[in-house]
């Protein structure tokens, strides 16, 4: 498997960089590179990890040297008392001792649980390649087919993916699940993993999934919420206002191994959505900005798939074409409304016409990745 250097992976030299002054807590979705990241950033760091009984031990007896120049506690969030502990050494040893905390879902749930730690650590969200990691225009057929997540994508296998695919989705559904939640009709949860894919791109009935699996639609939402915690998908809400007639309610939903979706127009949606996404995470872990992705729509029809936002503020609005087409008149229509300054079509063909401040601009997705920096 290709080895990834700090450089070479987006967060690296920003995480290096907070180290210096807090912990940091690097979450995102299960075998998205999280330990590898953190292995990577220095050759002479410290790893433990709480899964294994030696590294549990060492934990909890603070057994190392104190010339060790950063600690990585892997899966520490599993451990009852986690927050005291990592407090602890904090207060005692910061800012001798650098610290990272890996994990996914429960990290990114407990560490919402209390105050103890406020002030204290820097938080990163680890998203899957994208064009602006992998090489731009030449990797996304790549994407496309492989998904974001680096060992797929890397081996490029397509009896590799259907098994690491497979084997993903009932390992967070079953182990992730039970660790995070208390779910009796797990079967029912697998099943409800299954319908998505066939959902991405359009506003999410939660009628119809409520009729596909007899259960409530309080249900249906309590489980789509830990679908998200657990990072398979994510949904992003319509933003509106009277003067637009817009759709208040409906969230659009998408799953963070977009090569999950089979049909080619909601795939390629899926994963401008991921970086998209992606770019908002950055920003906001980053730079500490409020950052939004919502999409537009209103009740007579039309709809612009995504608009940025920081701040509250449109910076940016993309709708999705799998082919080179004439621009849609919905951008022009909705930047009248919002005052969005900028306007993109993206595409998979080469084509590169139009003005972004004006009536809009069509091009390949790479071309947006450059223009707006995104990851």
């Amino acid at each position: 498997m290709l080895h990834f250097t700090p450089e070479e992976r987006y967060l690296g030299r920003q995480i290096l960089a907070d180290l210096a002054e807090k912990m940091v807590f690097l979450g995102g979705p299960r075998q998205v590179g999280k330990t590898t990241l953190a292995r990577s950033l220095l050759p002479s760091a410290l790893y433990l990890n709480w899964d294994d009984a030696e590294d549990r031990s060492q934990i909890l007896s603070s057994r190392w040297s104190k010339d060790v120049p950063l600690l990585v506690l892997d899966e520490v969030h599993k451990y009852r008392l986690w927050r005291g502990l990592v407090k602890g050494l904090f207060d005692k040893r910061g800012p001798s001792l650098r610290i990272l905390v890996t994990g996914s879902a429960r990290l990114d749930h407990f560490r919402k649980g209390g105050d103890s730690l406020v002030g204290r650590y820097h938080y990163h969200r680890l998203h899957p390649f994208t064009l602006g990691e992998v090489g731009g225009k030449k990797a996304l057929a790549s994407l496309l087919r492989y998904g974001g997540f680096p060992e797929p994508f890397l081996k490029q296998d397509e009896r590799f993916y259907r098994r690491w695919q497979k084997e993903r989705v009932t390992r967070v559904v079953t182990q992730d699940l039970r660790d995070l939640e208390t779910v009796k009709e797990i079967s029912l949860v697998e099943l409800l993993a299954e319908l998505l894919p066939a959902r991405v791109g359009s506003p999410l009935s939660i009628k119809s999934l409520q009729e596909d699996l007899q259960v409530s639609p309080h249900t249906v939402e309590r489980w789509l919420t830990i679908l998200e915690n657990l990072y398979l998908c994510y949904r992003i809400a319509p933003h509106g206002a009277e003067r637009a007639k817009a759709v208040k309610k409906a969230k659009k939903l998408y799953l963070w191994d977009w090569a999950q979706v089979e049909s080619e127009g909601p795939r390629f949606e899926n994963l401008v959505a991921s970086h998209l996404l992606k770019y908002c995470h950055a920003v906001e872990d980053n730079e500490g900005y409020r950052m939004e992705l919502r999409y537009l729509r209103d009740v007579d029809g039309k709809e612009v798939d995504f608009l940025v936002l920081r701040g509250r503020k449109p910076l940016f609005a993309v709708e999705c074409k799998t082919g080179e087409r004439q621009l849609t008149k919905h951008l022009s229509y909705f930047k009248a409304r919002y005052r969005i300054p900028k306007l993109y079509q993206v595409h998979l063909g080469e084509a590169d016409f139009g003005d972004e401040a004006r009536e809009g601009r069509v091009l390949p997705l790479h071309r947006l990745c450059e223009l707006e920096h995104l990851p």
